[in-house]
C-alpha cells in the first residue's frame, strides 16, 4: 500500500494565512513562507496553498506569494485559487507549484479539468470540492469559498471529475471545517470506490480523527489550525499513525 500523506493547508487572504470555523470568522495565523519553511522541516508530505479570495475577487492567484512559498519547499506543492484556464495553471507551475487546484471554475466549466489534464498530465490536476450536508442531495457542492450553493450532488460531481481527468480530489466538509469534531467518515465511506486519490479535509481535532479518516478510505489527510498553532506537531502525528499500523513516511 502507498504511504498515507499528511498535508498542511495554507488558506491565504491578503498575503496572510487565515483560518476560521465553517469558512467564517477568519483569524490571522501567520506568514505563508514562514509556515511553509516549518512544515518542510517537520516532515510534511505535501503542502497545499489556497488563495481563498481569488474566485470571489475574479482574479488569479498572486504569483509572488506562490514564488515566495515555493522557495522554502522541497516537498510537493499544490496551489489553487482563481485558476480558470491552462494559461493560469501554467503560470502557477512556472512560479513553483507542482500541482494546480481547481474548484469554482471547474464547476462552471467542467471541460477545464480535461484541458488541464491534457496539457500537464492528470497527476498535476487537483479538484477541490467544498460540500455541505443537504436533505435533498445528500451533500451539496458549494463554490466561491463556500459562499455559493449549487444544484450539484457532491457524489455525482466527484465521479464526474474522475471521468474528466482529475488526478486527485481535495474534499472539504464545510460542516466539519474548523470544528475539531473529526472528519466526515460517512462521506468518505460513500466514496470508497472512487479510483483516484482522495484528500480528506475539514474537522481534524485529535490524532484519532486522522486515523479514522485513513481507515475509512482517505489516501491523505489535510488540516490547518492544529498544525499552524502547534497543537499537533506533524512528527507526533506520524508516530501515532505508524504505531496504529498506518504506512507513513517518517
Amino acid at each position: 500500500m502507498p504511504a498515507k500523506r499528511i498535508i498542511p493547508c495554507l488558506d491565504v487572504k491578503q498575503g496572510r494565512v487565515v483560518k476560521g470555523v465553517q469558512f467564517k470568522e477568519l483569524r490571522d495565523l501567520g506568514h505563508p513562507a514562514e509556515l511553509a519553511r516549518r512544515y518542510d522541516a517537520e516532515g510534511a508530505d505535501e503542502l497545499v496553498f489556497l488563495d481563498i479570495a481569488a474566485s470571489l475577487e475574479n482574479r488569479g492567484t498572486r504569483e509572488a506569494w506562490v514564488r515566495e512559498v515555493a522557495h522554502e519547499l522541497s516537498i510537493p506543492f499544490t496551489v489553487g485559487g482563481g485558476v480558470t484556464s491552462v494559461a493560469d495553471a501554467r503560470s502557477l507551475l512556472r512560479s513553483g507549484a507542482d500541482k494546480v487546484g481547481v474548484n469554482t471554475a471547474a464547476s462552471l466549466r467542467p471541460a477545464l479539468v480535461t484541458e488541464l489534464a491534457d496539457a500537464f498530465g492528470r497527476q498535476c490536476v487537483v479538484a477541490a470540492v467544498d460540500v455541505k450536508r443537504d436533505a435533498e442531495l445528500g451533500w451539496r457542492v458549494y463554490l466561491k469559498g463556500g459562499t455559493e450553493p449549487t444544484a450539484r450532488a457532491a457524489l455525482d460531481w466527484l465521479w464526474e471529475l474522475n471521468d474528466l481527468g482529475a488526478g486527485e480530489i481535495l474534499l472539504t466538509s464545510m460542516d466539519r471545517d474548523g470544528t475539531g469534531d473529526g472528519f466526515d467518515v460517512q462521506l468518505l465511506d460513500e466514496l470508497s470506490a472512487l479510483p483516484i486519490p482522495l484528500i480528506a479535509s475539514g474537522g481534524a481535532g485529535l490524532e484519532v480523527h486522522f486515523l479514522e479518516a485513513l481507515q475509512h478510505g482517505a489516501d491523505a489527510v489535510l488540516a490547518a489550525t492544529l498544525f499552524h498553532e502547534g497543537i499537533l506537531p506533524i512528527p507526533r502525528l506520524k508516530a501515532y499513525l505508524a504505531e496504529n499500523g498506518v504506512s507513513v513516511r517518517i
